[in-house]
């Protein structure tokens, strides 16, 4: 995966969540916390463990919780991704 988008994200959130969770990130919504977004930290903690296991990096605790934004995460994953793939 080159890029991890907010597109992604939401289907982890779906997979983590469920298949008829109605998230949507735009604009707005993606700047907004997922605490603010009606995910606690269990939900959060879930998507976290599925994006570790499918794209094999270790996500942060204190950076990917509830307090963060669906924005804030996905910078932090394409952060963690690049730096998976330098020698």
């Amino acid at each position: 995966m080159a890029t991890f988008t907010l597109t992604d994200l939401v289907e982890y959130v779906r997979r983590g969540a469920g298949e008829d969770d109605p998230l949507v990130l735009d604009g707005r919504t993606a700047e907004t916390t997922f605490a603010d977004l009606g995910y606690d930290s269990i939900a959060i903690m879930e998507v976290m463990l599925l994006v570790e296991r499918d794209l094999g990096i270790k996500l942060p605790d204190e950076k990917a919780d509830k307090n963060a934004t669906p924005e804030q995460f996905v910078d932090l994953v394409n952060e963690l991704l690049s730096e998976s793939v330098q020698p």
